[in-house]
């Protein structure tokens, strides 16, 4: 049966920037790949496989699995020495699941065999498939941890390294790194955004005429895939002809001074990281040469490929909106032709982001006459105030929770996955096949199974699956007070500055996060769990504060979120991050006057802690009180919900490092 033919390159109604940055990387390899982001259904994926057709073959030794070239033959492939003939074989568009496992990205022990022949042999993986083609990953930023840590080392190397079961390969894999992704579901961790040579953002024409011929050329292709493809056949061989004539001509294009120094002088105002971006630019600017024809680099070509190299790398900070707009890139092109013309003698633009790192460790609250003169429990409740300026960022602590979880791979607690180091066996549960067990339960038997050639005779009783302790993502899920008593700007900063550095750790640590707000009379949802961890910084830069504090309330409302996500993933465990000083107040009762009952308020934040230490939620309470007189409410929340109660200074890693530090400095040493 033959293929279903993919949707047609050239049929692709709009997205420029995208086929320009797909087509240089089939014209120059070497830039490193593309990113594209964008938000759902706007065919990110239809225009990434329609690229494999413009693609041209690829000459290969016939019996080498691992796509070996004929005229430079990789010296240690596994399939060596080769002593086949040559021949042609389509260049591959290899896509790799979210799912994937590791053997199957990298290759493993062939079991079939180890355990039939008694011989080791080796299974390739998507790595060797893709060599000298395209390895694709749709929803790459939902890409398990140890996944991307195997890509980032081939990436790095060309090459991939299999040490494990007995195996030891090492075998070539240079591969056009294509990956999709929508920013909603959450953002990339830096060390892979930057093995994207360029970057590219998607997104559905608001034009009437574009989107009616968008949707008639999809309904088309749906009711008649062949004809269709065979409407557009001649317009995608001709871009692969020009993709053919274009990778001739690239080795031949010149880069001049001029231009270089005009790449270094744009890299160097954008601020941007390494030295990578400098040659990912000049790459892609001799590809664009080439692409239309030229025999030397020239300003529009650099100006084409900063648009696409530059973007992503720009980011000093995983809350910061990726790209940049047209009239920073205009004034950069400005400032970057004087250097063009004066031979680079001055010294480089500073970066528009500006210079200087944030001083580390977080902001203590003051303690003076504003950290103590919101604190009120009557009714008379200040205005809501207007957010505060975040105080600066600093490196967080861990905060995990206890105990051994399943969830989903991550880098905050403990937990048995289907990666990471095998602790033991188990011949009832457990993630694949403890290969050294399963021999070893085996090898006793076989001469009394018979044995009598060079394989094992193996029973089901022998299989051992490994048991593995890895990390797990969590969700965090931040419960802040915003009501009046924490409205001291001071305090609101520091406070808001704690929760910003709570969340780039959990962005660094591939977790969900949530934000439950309380203040007047209710607690609201202020953002539903996401992996959008830069959404979140976005709502707390927004949070307003003011009002009564229905902390019970808050409580309660964090409970039923949990509750809500327990349906949604049992595997995922929570950490409940409270920030408050522990006041607690409760509507005005009109039968009394009006007097706020401060004790009953209290009794029920209680109770409500008490309900979500019951449903075995872990949870940490960041103790917010300043002031010359502290009544220690949040310590006693901390009990009732069975977690440690920490001050915010203690929220800083460096803090509990000095700490730390100065304990051991202060032992006693032998004589």
């Amino acid at each position: 049966m033959s293929a279903i033919p993919r949707f047609p390159f050239s049929a692709v109604v709009g997205h420029d920037d995208l086929r320009l940055a797909l087509l240089l990387n089939a014209v120059h390899p070497r830039i490193g790949g593309v990113l594209v982001r964008g938000e759902k259904g706007t065919a990110k994926s239809t225009v990434v496989r329609a690229l494999a057709s413009l693609l041209p073959p690829l000459d290969v030794i016939a019996d080498c699995r691992f796509g070996c070239d004929p005229q430079a033959a990789d010296p240690q492939c596994p399939d060596g020495p080769h002593g086949s003939a040559a021949t042609q074989r389509p260049a591959q568009l290899v896509e790799l699941p979210v799912g994937a496992t590791e053997d199957r990205l990298i290759g493993s022990l062939d079991l079939e065999r180890a355990l039939t022949e008694g011989v080791r042999a080796f299974q390739p993986g998507l790595l060797a498939a893709a060599h000298r083609g395209v390895l694709y990953v749709d929803e790459v930023n939902l890409l398990h941890d140890h996944l991307v840590d195997l890509l980032l080392d081939a990436a790095a190397m060309g090459r991939a390294h299999v040490e494990r079961e007995g195996v030891s390969v090492s075998h070539a894999a240079s591969f056009l790194l294509v990956g999709t992704m929508n920013p909603e579901e959450g953002e990339l961790r830096p060390q892979l955004l930057d093995r994207f040579g360029l970057t590219v953002h998607v997104a559905a024409s608001r034009e009437v005429a574009t989107r009616t011929e968008v949707v008639r050329r999809r309904l088309a292709f749906e009711a008649d895939p062949a004809g269709f493809a065979a409407r557009w056949a001649d317009a995608d061989a001709e871009l692969a002809a020009r993709i053919v004539v274009a990778r001739a001509r690239v080795d031949a294009v010149v880069l001049p001074d001029t231009e270089l120094r005009r790449i270094s002088a744009l890299c160097a105002s954008f601020d941007v990281d390494g030295m990578r971006a400098d040659l990912v630019l000049a790459r892609t600017a001799v590809a664009h040469a080439a692409w239309r024809g030229a025999e030397a680099v020239a300003e529009a070509d650099v100006e084409a490929a900063a648009r696409l190299a530059l973007p992503h790398r720009r980011r000093r900070d995983p809350f910061d909106e990726p790209g940049m707009a047209e009239d920073q890139l205009q004034q950069a092109l400005t400032e970057a032709a004087e250097h063009a013309d004066d031979g680079g003698d001055d010294e480089p633009p500073e970066g528009p982001d500006g210079g200087g790192q944030p001083p580390e460790g977080p902001t203590e609250p003051d303690g003076g006459a504003d950290g103590g003169s919101e604190e009120r429990s009557d009714d008379r409740a200040p205005a809501e105030r207007p957010p505060a300026a975040p105080a600066a960022a600093f490196r967080a602590r861990l905060l995990e929770v206890p105990g051994l979880g399943d969830g989903a791979p991550g880098r905050r607690s403990r937990s048995r996955a289907r990666s990471g180091r095998a602790t033991r066996s188990s011949t009832v549960e457990g993630h694949g096949i403890h290969l050294t067990a399963t021999l070893a339960a085996a090898a006793p038997h076989q001469v009394a199974r018979g044995r009598s050639g060079p394989g094992l005779v193996l029973r089901s009783g022998d299989l051992r699956r490994a048991i593995r302790e890895g990390r797990e993502g969590n969700l965090v899920l931040f419960a802040v007070d915003a009501s009046g008593s924490m409205a001291a700007r001071e305090r609101m900063s520091a406070v808001s500055g704690a929760v910003l550095s709570l969340l780039r750790d959990a962005y660094q640590r591939r977790d969900k996060v949530g934000v439950v707000t309380f203040r007047g009379d209710s607690a609201e949802l202020a953002l539903p769990p996401t992996s959008s961890v830069d959404i979140a910084a976005a709502r707390m830069r927004g949070l307003r504060t003011g009002g009564r504090t229905p902390l019970a309330d808050g409580l309660l409302r964090v409970r039923r979120v949990v509750q809500t996500e327990r349906m949604r993933d049992p595997n995922r465990r929570t950490l409940v991050v409270l920030l408050t000083d522990g006041k607690a107040t409760v509507p005005v009762n009109r039968e009394d006057g009006g007097r706020l009952r401060a004790q009953r308020a209290v009794d029920d934040a209680l109770r409500s802690a008490g309900l979500l230490a019951e449903a075995g939620v872990a949870s940490v309470v960041v103790d917010c009180e300043s002031g010359p007189v502290r009544l220690g409410l949040a310590a006693r929340l901390a009990a009732a919900l069975d977690g440690p109660c920490l001050r915010l200074e203690e929220l800083s890693a460096d803090n509990v490092a000095g700490v730390v530090r100065a304990v051991r400095d202060e032992r006693p040493r032998a004589a």
